[in-house]
């Protein structure tokens, strides 16, 4: 298990890495800072609390550490999240800015939820390594983790993989994570425009996305799923069923173009199912 624990400990404010070190460096999935809220880890699944509440300086302080005032990762923010060194993922919760009824920013952040990164190679050695394949799970499953593995598999099988990391936490700048020796990243551009442009101009085997969220997601998939190359991605579902639910992802499931599904389990393990409509 291998995680960018030092970048983690440095967006954090100096108050508390002391006693987030000790408890959290080997088995903390998340940091929780609430204003006026004790701050809360999850370690192992298990929620401990420091028993000092988070303060609202203690928030601003993350927000601009992990952000370094940059544009790009304000921009992000108006999605809900950034992107600290490491692929650590802040979600950001808060007073939101709208214009047109669109979320352009948070004027106040009130919360934050830090997912710790942590690389498990070898954990997709079982999965196919040929074919499209969707990874399902909850938030907070294992879901990018096991997307990662799969795409170093397949790299280092001999084929080339384009990732469209619209996050930049897939394979983040000085990370710990590795990618193999015949991946290609594009970061911070939309999987829409990533996948065309991975399809056009890098000879891709196989094109890697993380968390399909949208019917443009789906169509952007669609719409290169039989130009001969394969696709790894991930959804929100718990199964098959779940997924189905949802009417985003219809247009896949009538396709045929994901047949095998990774249904992620509470203990991080995996199950393999066959999509069916």
């Amino acid at each position: 298990m291998k995680c960018a624990w030092d970048a983690l400990l440095s967006v954090l404010p100096t108050r508390l890495r002391q006693q987030v070190d000790n408890l959290g460096r080997d088995t903390m999935q998340e940091l929780r800072l609430r204003v006026g809220q004790s701050v809360e880890l999850i370690l192992s699944g298990q929620s401990r609390m420091l028993g000092m509440p988070a303060l609202e300086e203690d928030i601003t302080f993350v927000v601009n550490a992990a952000s370094h005032y940059s544009p790009w990762a304000a921009a992000t923010s108006a999605k809900g999240y950034i992107t600290a060194a490491g692929g650590h993922r802040i979600g950001v919760a808060g007073e939101c800015v709208v214009q047109g009824g669109q979320v352009t920013g948070i004027r106040r952040a009130t919360s934050l939820c830090i997912r710790v990164a942590r690389a498990f190679p070898n954990i997709g050695d079982k999965a196919p390594k040929s074919g499209s394949l969707l990874v399902l799970g909850p938030p907070g499953a294992g879901k990018t983790t096991l997307l990662r593995d799969l795409i170093r598999i397949r790299s280092e099988t001999g084929r080339a993989v384009a990732v469209v990391d619209e996050r930049g936490e897939l394979f983040p700048v000085g990370g710990v994570f590795t990618p193999g020796s015949r991946t290609d990243v594009l970061t911070g551009c939309s999987k829409a425009a990533g996948v065309d442009m991975a399809l056009r101009t890098l000879s891709p085997a196989c094109i890697a996305v993380d968390e399909i969220t949208s019917q443009e997601d789906c169509q952007a998939l669609l719409s290169v799923g039989w130009c001969g190359v394969e696709l790894l991605a991930t959804a929100h579902a718990k199964d098959a069923k779940d997924l189905l639910r949802r009417k985003i992802y219809q247009p896949l499931a009538d396709s045929g173009l994901f047949d095998t599904l990774l249904i992620l389990q509470p203990d991080k393990s995996w199950r393999m199912e066959r999509m069916r409509v």
